[in-house]
């Protein structure tokens, strides 16, 4: 199954239901099933923004089990839609601090799973679960 690794705390904001896009430099045509990599990687600043969420964080673990049903180009429309769905749906952060071109996977029917300690790779890999 593929799977994809989310830096910490995004994996967990998605895997809660907070947040329900997660944001890339590139492209997919890929939709469907995939795992939910937590990266070892931590945004403390995010950690700070979020703490209040109380959020139980596995760094190194596939977390959860979605689908990734679309992928939108966030243009000036795209960042107006998703201020009003959702305070969680951060498409700016640490990786991404200058204006570059940016791709929303839309994740959705997300299920936590018991999580698999694992390290992560880079893009979309493959695990057997």
């Amino acid at each position: 199954m593929k799977v994809l690794t989310i830096k910490e705390p995004f994996a967990t904001l998605i895997k809660e239901g907070y947040k329900v896009y997660e944001f890339r430099t590139w492209k997919t045509n890929f939709r469907g099933e995939f795992l939910i990599h937590a990266g070892k990687s931590i945004d403390k600043k995010a950690m700070e923004k979020y703490k209040h969420l109380n959020l139980n964080i596995n760094p190194g673990h596939i977390i959860a089990k979605a689908k990734i049903t679309d992928c939108i180009k966030i243009d000036d429309d795209a960042k107006k839609m998703l201020s009003k769905i959702n305070k969680y749906e951060i498409y700016t952060n640490s990786i991404n601090s200058k204006e570059e071109k940016l791709y929303g996977f839309k994740v959705e029917d997300v299920e936590p799973i018991n999580p698999i300690e694992i390290s992560g790779k880079l893009s979309f890999w493959e695990y057997n679960l």
